[in-house]
């Protein structure tokens, strides 16, 4: 079964960053936003880095748009192979592509996030015109917050998160 994403982007006035995930997972119970199955890392860990509580879908976009953080995946429409999350199950792939293009013709960013190696891998193979483009653009892959990814514990996402992360703008 073909699913279309259905968060779409996020772009607060003004972002300077975008945070580029896969595909949202399976939507269950809760799930509102990106990133929020109850055993991703993402959230939990930037309560840490900043300092807040992030409970709800506006506390959310309240951080995004105090740093200037722009949200989308990669991927817009998909089939899964098998009934799970993980990313190497998606097929029959579409590509968020003018959403995309969209966030950077509109804004100055200056800093693309990727949420796993597989979105950087993914990106650069078919994104590379926009990678040369915007070749002043710099693209960092953050440690993914799938709890699978277990190189690294929790607390040492969070450090690496910290050093790579925007600083909170004190208001």
């Amino acid at each position: 079964m073909i699913e279309t994403h259905p968060f779409g982007s996020f772009v607060p006035q003004d972002a300077h960053y975008l945070i580029l995930g896969s595909f949202t997972g399976k939507l269950g119970d809760g799930y509102d936003w990106f990133y929020c199955s109850k055993r991703n890392q993402f959230w939990p860990i930037l309560e840490v880095v900043y300092g807040i509580k992030l409970q709800n879908k506006t506390e959310k976009q309240k951080l995004f748009n105090r740093l200037g953080v722009a949200i989308t995946d990669i991927v817009l429409k998909c089939e899964r192979k098998t009934n799970n999350n993980l990313d190497m199950n998606l097929t029959n792939i579409v590509y968020n592509t003018q959403a995309i293009v969209n966030i950077l013709q509109k804004n100055k960013v200056k800093i693309i996030f990727f949420s796993s190696r597989f979105v950087e891998h993914l990106f650069k193979k078919q994104f590379k015109e926009l990678v040369k483009f915007y070749s002043e653009v710099k693209l960092i892959t953050l440690p993914s917050p799938s709890p699978r990814y277990a190189t690294m514990s929790k607390l040492e996402k969070i450090t690496r998160y910290k050093e790579l992360l925007p600083r909170l703008k004190i208001c």
